[in-house]
Parts: structure tokens; sequence; C-alpha cells
């Protein structure tokens, strides 16, 4: 049995991500994954594909567990796997409570890094692994630390990745949009801490092009050509006029 595995596939890059592949190739089956059920069932009727809606909380271990046990009853091939389950915080260190900031730790690359352990020996030849990034990963981001640092490692974790399973035939690529309109604004914003957004992009366009960049062999994703100037710059200057600069486009002490 032919199957996707999409995680955070109840809204934005998750769900842009099921209708594309399933408008791009055949699948015996998509598995959705997400907390929020109605929003997983709801793709039954924009999918081609059967869909096995999947309600589960990733950062739980039981319920990691539970995909686990899935994926060793049903013995699938795992023809495509997208980490898109993720969220941010957009506030001081400081200002943010412990706790919540550990959650997106643990979503943000705990989940990404148990999901693909598990699914990668029902993976073959020819097998996808996209992981969502973000441009924050480029960089040091002051007033989102954690959420930029968490998109640092998945950057890291995708492209060395890629390399270690060279000889398995399977490809491994991070996504690293700029802002992109999707929900993910409604829980990682709460107050001012972020005011200024250069540009925004849309979820469409940004899967568009990173399916084509897997198919062009490339372990990154940046869609936009303002974005790749960015990530240019950045490489090229020191992070700490980086940084200086991001702090004073949000107004912020530097």
């Amino acid at each position: 049995m032919k199957i996707a595995v999409i995680t955070g596939a109840s809204s934005g890059m998750g769900r842009e991500f099921a209708r594309q592949l399933d408008a791009d190739e055949r699948f015996d089956e998509i598995w959705v994954v997400a907390r929020r059920l109605d929003r997983l069932e709801a793709l039954r009727e924009e999918l081609r594909a059967p869909v096995r809606p999947l309600a589960l909380d990733l950062t739980r271990t039981e319920d990691l567990e539970r995909l686990k046990a899935l994926f060793e009853a049903e013995k699938p091939t795992v023809s495509v796997l997208v980490n898109a389950a993720g969220f941010g915080l957009f506030r001081p260190f400081t200002g943010l409570d412990l706790e919540r900031q550990l959650a997106m730790i643990d979503l943000n690359e705990k989940a990404l890094v148990s999901v693909t352990y598990h699914a990668l020996p029902f993976m073959t030849a020819g097998s996808r692994i996209y992981n969502m990034g973000s441009l924050s990963a480029f960089q040091p981001v002051p007033y989102i630390n954690v959420y930029g640092a968490s998109k640092a490692f998945v950057l890291s974790f995708s492209r060395a990745l890629n390399v270690e399973l060279v000889s398995r035939g399977i490809r491994v690529m991070a996504v690293c949009p700029f802002w992109v309109k999707t929900e993910f604004f409604d829980h990682a914003v709460s107050d001012d801490t972020v005011t200024y957004y250069s540009r925004y992009y849309e979820a469409p366009d940004v899967v568009r092009r990173a399916l084509r960049d897997m198919k062009r062999g490339r372990d990154v994703s940046i869609c936009g050509a303002a974005a790749r100037l960015q990530v240019l710059g950045v490489k090229l200057l020191p992070h700490r006029f980086v940084m200086r600069t991001w702090c004073r486009q949000q107004k912020k002490p530097f």
C-alpha cells in the first residue's frame, strides 16, 4: 500500500501539501495527522485518494507510540512524509511561560524527529520527506528566539539526513518560507512584539515551489526571489548586524 503521511494537516501548510500531493500523484491512502479530527475528516471531500484521519497530539509520547504501532501493523510503503506540524510564539524569551516554549520545542523538533524515525523503516528508494522549516532558520532572531532556533534545528537535521539517506535513494528537504498567510499567525501573535512583516507569501505558492525543488534534487526550498536574496545576505553579513537590523525593524532595543 503506497501512502503519504502528512502531519499538521488540519490547516495551513500541511493541508496545502495534502491537496497538491493528491493532485500531483496517486496514493492508495493519505494519512493526515493533527489534533482536530473534524478538520481532518473534511479532507475526504477534497482529495481523490482515500483519507485516513489520525487525531493525534504529537507532543504526547503515547500518541507518537500510537503512530509507530500503526506503521508496524499496516506495514505501508511510505512514499511521501510531510512534517508540517508545528507552531510559533512571538514574544521575548522571559515573557513566555516555560511550558509553552518547551511544548513548541516538542512539536517543532521532537515530534518531527520521532515521526521521521518511525516512518523510515517503511520508506524505499524514491521516497521523499518534506520538513517544514522557516526563513528564520538561517540566523538568530531575537524576540522569536526559541521558534527560530527550533527551525534552525529542522534545517540542519534535514540537510544532514538527506546525505545519510543517499545510499537508500530517499530524499529529504527543508521547506523554509518567508511569512506565509495561514492560521499560524492566530497562535503566534498575541501582542506587538513583532509588528514589521516585509512581505507575505501564499501557501499554494510555497508548496508548489517545494514540490518542484524536490524534483530538481534540492535539499532546501525557498519560495520567492526576495526570500532567497535575504538568505544570501544573512550568509554573507555578520549575524550581529543581521540581528541589529531585525531589532530596528521591530523597534526593539539591541
